[in-house]
């Protein structure tokens, strides 16, 4: 199976280095890293290191982002793709675990969960109000789709190729609530969703939005859930829940 891993990067000189040197030799085929116009040397570093590296002329958001990464993996014949934040905020070291519940056909969707306990995650990092905040919308989720994770907001992510395929992920925001959105539409299209833990890391150079932008993405996270419910209520007809004739996004 082919495995790659893409990086959604911004700014990300000054990790980006340490997150690929983390990625254990031999799990990844390749490694691609799209660039959202940053203003640093991450283009320069990631060519550097080898990286298939692509760019965005303007800044187009993390779902955007995320959605060069995945159609370009999935051109390039991916059967398995790794999301990792090139920020050295998810440990990378992770990999092999993550990507072995999919190659065992176990799960089709895994996530890292960086909550395994709350001394953990604060401990971290994570700022408190982030913790409650995660917890409160992670039981509410779990409740109304049916799932048993232990974190909905983790950013390390791996994806069968049959998911990518399946998810009108096209569709979704180009901004943060993206990511919401697409554990939504696995857990409505019936896919294996699993997740392992993962330590919390939270410092300077990390990208972390602010207690704003916090507040519009937890608004926005609720306001996906909804519609998701009012979808399978029959109420309301949810475009990102609706596949696309040829069952691919």
């Amino acid at each position: 199976m082919k495995v790659i891993a893409v990086l959604p990067a911004y700014n990300a000189e000054k990790t980006l280095e340490k997150t690929v040197g983390d990625i254990p030799p031999g799990v990844v085929d390749e490694v691609i890293l799209v660039d959202d116009a940053s203003e640093d040397r991450t283009v320069e570093i990631s060519r550097r290191l080898g990286l298939i590296t692509l760019r965005h002329e303007t800044n187009r958001g993390y779902g955007a982002n995320q959605k060069t990464c995945y159609r370009q993996a999935l051109d390039r014949g991916a059967d398995i793709v790794v999301m990792i934040h090139p920020d050295y905020q998810y440990d990378a070291r992770l990999t092999p675990y993550l990507v072995g519940l999919i190659q065992n056909d176990i799960c089709d969707f895994v996530l890292g969960n960086r909550i395994r306990t709350r001394r953990e995650a604060l401990r971290g990092g994570m700022p408190p109000y982030k913790y409650f905040a995660n917890r409160g919308l992670t039981v509410l989720e779990n409740f109304w789709t049916g799932q048993n994770l232990g974190e909905w907001h983790s950013g390390l992510r791996v994806y069968s190729r049959k998911v990518l395929e399946t998810v009108p992920w096209r569709k979704n925001s180009d901004d943060f609530v993206f990511d919401q959105q697409m554990l939504i539409q696995a857990a409505h299209f019936d896919f294996r969703i699993g997740d392992i833990p993962a330590s919390a890391r939270y410092f300077a150079e990390a990208s972390s939005i602010g207690f704003k932008r916090s507040v519009v993405y937890g608004l926005s996270t609720l306001g996906v859930l909804w519609r998701y419910r009012l979808h399978r209520m029959g109420v309301f007809n949810y475009p990102i829940l609706i596949a696309d004739p040829d069952k691919s996004s």
